[in-house]
């Protein structure tokens, strides 16, 4: 009896051991600058879109983009949309209505809040006083994603926290210094976030 407890008590020393050392794994330090310079909007479902058709008012309309990613118009049906910029949804909607117009110019505008698609939306776990999921905004930063979600718990590590980066060519997990931004006022550890970050706040143990 004593001996499996002494394998109960050294089972459970490990697995803290291996929680702790994993939570002490470090990251380097992310890239101040990350976004680029050339991005675009990318629309995803339930954003709002204008259709602005040139000297064609009653084609004109605001739609929402469905939860397949489509939009429907007046003469344009199931076009898809997520994942495209404005500019090439309005090429594409042009290419739609010249079969029964001729040369028709397009306007896409993107209305009210934007959405965007989920691989490029940012996330935030753990420790936040409010986690949840942001629209990616072009040169948003760390600051405005802690802004967002009403800054860190007071169980948060926020020295320890990290950014899981997941867009094709800066894929990687990088450490973030939350707490020193936020409550030391260093400007120094804001960070540009990039399109589908994943903020992870640990909670702290001590």
């Amino acid at each position: 009896m004593i001996f499996l407890r002494s394998r109960v008590l050294l089972g459970a020393m490990l697995l803290l051991v291996g929680i702790l050392m994993l939570g002490c794994r470090s990251y380097p330090p992310a890239p101040v600058t990350a976004a680029a310079q050339d991005y675009r909007y990318v629309l995803g479902p339930g954003d709002l879109v204008n259709i602005v058709v040139w000297r064609n008012p009653e084609l004109s309309a605001t739609v929402t983009v469905r939860p397949d990613g489509k939009i429907a118009a007046p003469l344009v049906e199931d076009l898809q949309a997520a994942g495209k910029d404005p500019t090439t949804l309005a090429r594409d909607i042009e290419k739609v209505l010249a079969r029964v117009i001729r040369d028709p110019v397009v306007n896409v505008i993107v209305a009210g809040a934007m959405v965007g698609p989920y691989s490029e939306q940012i996330r935030v776990v753990g420790e936040a006083a409010r986690p949840q999921v942001l629209a990616y905004r072009h040169k948003m930063t760390l600051l405005d994603v802690m802004i967002a979600v009403g800054v860190i718990t007071d169980f948060a590590d926020g020295n320890s926290a990290t950014v899981v980066r997941t867009s094709e060519g800066k894929r990687g997990q990088y450490s973030v210094r939350i707490r020193d931004l936020l409550k030391r006022g260093d400007i120094s550890a804001n960070v540009e976030m990039v399109p589908g970050d994943v903020v992870i706040i640990p909670q702290t143990w001590f």
